[in-house]
């Protein structure tokens, strides 16, 4: 459901004091990921300590073998100490992704006071589409913190990142697509970790999939979104009765199951619109719409554009 278009890593190799602020990331984004549409960052934790933090939001410490992502592309900060002034302000960070698209910078940068402490952190860059719908990243806290896991237990994470380190220091060709696929599963492996440790009584799209009821009409609506889903249809192969699943669809997904279906199926849309050259009849027809017309009405009422418009805005 998180389709990545563009993927971005250095490792910093910082010793203390250390301390470097990411300003917004529309601020960067046309820098680094021209074409996105929606970036956002991680950074995984590959040696060493420290502190991550959001304007408004308490620090949090972080520690090796851990993996921090902003989501939602929110400012942040990486910091040796709690509260120190970073060595890298907002404006020197623009700076200094500058010099990377331009070529002047290594993969790995060396950084900080020149203390006897170091933090090893692999910096990533994403980029996405959250348009005009998109249930996963909108579930997702401000800073999703997932720890590594204890010793001795299986860790597909730690050899996902072992992966994208080998890879991204060969030269081989095809780096940039393996590239984006290892970060694609780095990323699914990071929502799984976080689906994991979700306490209960939880709501969002996430607490929606661990609900044995909502958590199956979701598999059923994005399997088969085409179809022509009735709520009683719905609840009949989820198991449960028509009124429990409207009212725990609801609860926890925050949509009724056949407006989430719509939303659903105009991102899909959507996404057709922009990478195929596909007439908007066509389209229609492939997310469940008998009508052009019917379906156009309601693509401009979620997106605020005609489905031909958002083509060609798109291809653009």
């Amino acid at each position: 459901m998180v389709k990545l278009t563009g993927a971005l890593f250095f490792i910093s190799q910082a010793s203390t004091p250390w301390g470097t602020e990411v300003p917004r990331a529309e601020t960067f984004a046309p820098i680094i990921l021209p074409r996105a549409r929606h970036v956002f960052s991680y950074h995984i934790v590959l040696k060493g300590s420290g502190w991550a933090g959001i304007p408004g939001v308490a620090s949090t410490s972080f520690e090796a073998g851990d993996v921090l992502v902003f989501p939602h592309g929110d400012r942040h900060s990486l910091l040796s100490a709690p509260g120190q002034p970073p060595e890298f302000d907002a404006a020197a960070t623009l700076q200094f992704f500058r010099d990377m698209a331009a070529g002047k910078i290594p993969f790995v940068i060396q950084e900080g006071g020149g203390g006897p402490e170091r933090t090893d952190i692999l910096c990533g860059f994403l980029a996405c589409d959250m348009r005009p719908f998109n249930p996963v990243l909108a579930s997702m806290p401000r800073l999703l913190h997932v720890k590594r896991r204890p010793k001795g237990q299986p860790d597909l994470l730690e050899r996902l990142i072992e992966l994208t380190l080998a890879e991204a220091q060969s030269d081989r060709p095809g780096r940039e697509s393996i590239h984006m696929r290892l970060s694609e599963l780095m990323f699914v492996e990071v929502v799984r970790r976080h689906l994991e440790t979700q306490p209960m009584g939880e709501t969002g799209w996430l607490a929606g999939l661990r609900d044995a009821s909502v958590g199956c009409a979701l598999a059923l609506l994005h399997r088969s979104p085409a179809y022509p889903w009735t709520l009683i249809e719905l609840a009949r192969q989820a198991g449960v009765s028509r009124a429990v699943l409207a009212n725990r669809f609801a609860h926890l997904v925050g949509y009724p199951p056949m407006q989430y279906l719509t939303l659903w199926r105009m991102q899909i849309a959507a996404n057709l619109l922009a990478e195929r050259s596909m007439k908007v009849a066509a389209v229609a027809y492939e997310v469940g719409y008998q009508s052009e017309a019917a379906f156009s009405r309601t693509f401009k009422k979620i997106t605020g554009v005609t489905p031909a418009a958002w083509s060609i805005r798109e291809a653009t």
